[in-house]
């Protein structure tokens, strides 16, 4: 697999990050669409979508308020991923933040 390309700059990666809320709520509000208020019935669809919404939340508020730090292991969504490889059309996105997680901003353009 190639690796993915980090983020290059702070900015960059809040936006990624900001992406991905933005990815994860549009998919909740797809199912809510399709399935109304059954709640059981989009967990029952996609188990992994609710406590996946709440960590990029988490993350992104961590962001917000200026309690980020890199380089802290994988990111908690990372198994959530590995459990449902085909079901998040924005999983690449959601790797490449973790890429820039993992091993900080490419600052060099690596």
């Amino acid at each position: 697999m190639n690796q993915l390309p980090r983020a290059r700059t702070a900015d960059e990666y809040v936006d990624l990050v900001k992406q991905a809320l933005f990815e994860v709520e549009d998919l909740y509000a797809c199912l809510e669409w399709d399935y109304g208020d059954d709640a059981t019935q989009i967990q029952r669809t996609m188990p992994f979508l609710e406590p996946l919404t709440r960590m990029v939340r988490e993350l992104h508020q961590s962001m917000a308020d200026g309690n980020y730090q890199f380089a802290t292991g994988e990111l908690p969504y990372m198994e959530l991923l590995r459990s449902y490889p085909d079901q998040l059309p924005f999983a690449q996105l959601l790797e490449r933040i973790n890429a820039t997680h993992r091993e900080g901003l490419d600052v060099d353009g690596d």
